[in-house]
């Protein structure tokens, strides 16, 4: 079993390309997916499309020619040529792959250092993939052990203390723009998600009056109702052209695969304004305009890099928090093979029925003459009660619970005593928790 990572990321590749990439519409996803799967040595795939990375994590029977099946297929999906996406990302392998998607897990690849959102992200990218059959077994296990991993760096670290996602970084932009303080002005946020829900949270504590705008008015005004510190008011995504030319603040933060402020809807101003485009497809077409300024996800990197300065040392020890999960998890997936495990067992209950026949003989039970006869009677018996728990973990072993059934049998027998992990190293608990929930429904 191999791993291979496909990176594409605000360090390496730049947000022209970036838009182009995304993979935030489900059927393009679905496309990019089954073109994937398809493949002759792939076994499954995981997609990771966010406002600053795509991340495509494959288990492959052997990685020979791979890199390039992804990049020809990245490039007849999105229509990015072959020679660009090629000659941009990062390709991960093995030991290297899964350094790196315990990093991503654990914000420490993120455009802003220890931000939280990519584990919700990653979480909801993993939970698409398993549900529409494209992961399992093997992709769960990186998952599962990235979500500790993730995990044990927010405890043992303060890396994600006062956490600073891309949204905070745009209103700390805001605030120094307009001399530290933003009350007294308006803002208008179009988008009511995760990442508009950060801008609009972090505006209301800046002390900005908010114009919340969502083409969803049910869950703009669930949003609004949160916030009680500031004015929230809801409009209609109709209102967009108005809202654009009246206001100096702007916060878009939406999912549109293209632009929903276009260069016709922007008029000229006697005032300055300020928009922040935290949305990778990006939301506001480029355009020209006196008095305006436009601040796309990699405008903000002058903030990201001061935010990074300041959590150098947490990084350092988070590093080493995930340099000892990566060492770890490999170590652990040597102690899941079935066959040796069969091996060892069989071994263990020959060595048994050979030291009770020598104690007999020691003993004068049986005459030393038997001693070939009873060995064979003895191993036929013992091969022949393990015949059937040997065939079901053979059938198993691909089963998202086979992990944990292994785990159990190394317990009861004391097998792989150096390397034995406690027995929830691993469960593939997203599989757990639904067939529990299927169960209760029935």
């Amino acid at each position: 079993m191999r791993y291979i990572i496909a990176s594409f990321t605000h360090k390496n590749t730049n947000i022209q390309t970036r838009e182009k990439l995304s993979f935030a519409d489900e059927a393009k996803r679905i496309k990019l997916y089954e073109a994937l799967i398809s493949q002759k040595m792939v076994h499954e795939v995981l997609v990771i499309s966010t406002c600053n990375r795509v991340e495509i994590l494959l288990s492959a029977q052997d990685l020979v020619d791979l890199t390039q099946q992804i990049q020809y297929i990245l490039s007849q999906i999105t229509e990015v040529s072959f020679e660009e996406i090629s000659g941009k990302g990062e390709i991960y392998t093995d030991a290297n792959a899964i350094h790196h998607i315990f990093s991503v897990v654990s914000s420490l690849d993120s455009l802003v250092l220890g931000e939280t959102q990519i584990v919700g992200q990653v979480k909801d990218a993993f939970s698409f993939s398993y549900e529409h059959g494209y992961s399992g077994q093997k992709i769960a296990r990186v998952m599962h052990n990235a979500f500790r991993c993730s995990a044990t760096v927010r405890n043992a670290t303060d890396i994600s203390k006062n956490p600073i996602s891309v949204a905070s970084v745009a209103v700390a932009k805001a605030k120094e723009i307009f001399g530290g303080n933003l009350g007294g002005y308006t803002a208008v946020v179009i988008g009511a998600g995760e990442m508009g829900e950060l801008a609009v949270k972090h505006l209301a504590n800046a002390g900005a009056n908010i114009i919340l705008v969502n083409r969803n008015l049910e869950k703009a005004h669930e949003l609004a109702k949160k916030i009680d510190s500031v004015t929230v008011t809801v409009e209609p995504f109709s209102e967009v052209s108005k809202l654009v030319n009246h206001y100096r603040l702007l916060f878009t933060a939406t999912g549109a695969n293209e632009p929903i402020i276009t260069k016709d809807m922007v008029e000229e101003t006697t005032f300055e304004r300020h928009w922040f485009d935290i949305a990778i497809p990006r939301d506001i077409e480029q355009c020209q305009c006196d008095k305006l300024t436009v601040y796309a996800v990699d405008d903000l990197r002058t903030i990201m890099n001061q935010n990074m300065r300041q959590r150098e040392d947490n990084a350092q020890k988070a590093y080493a928090i995930v340099g000892q999960f990566t060492e770890d998890f490999f170590k652990w997936l040597q102690t899941l093979s079935v066959d040796p495990m069969i091996k060892e067992i069989r071994q263990n209950a020959r060595e048994c029925s050979s030291k009770e026949i020598q104690r007999a003989i020691t003993k004068g039970y049986i005459p030393k003459e038997y001693e070939k006869q009873l060995e064979k009677i003895l191993h036929q018996s013992f091969n022949s009660f393990l015949h059937q728990p040997t065939t079901v973990l053979k059938n198993i072993a691909e089963q998202p619970q086979a992990d944990t059934v292994v785990q159990s049998i190394q317990l009861f027998f004391g097998l792989n005593t150096q390397q034995r992990k406690a027995l929830d190293t691993y469960k593939c608990d997203y599989q757990i928790q639904k067939d529990l929930y299927t169960k209760e429904q029935q």
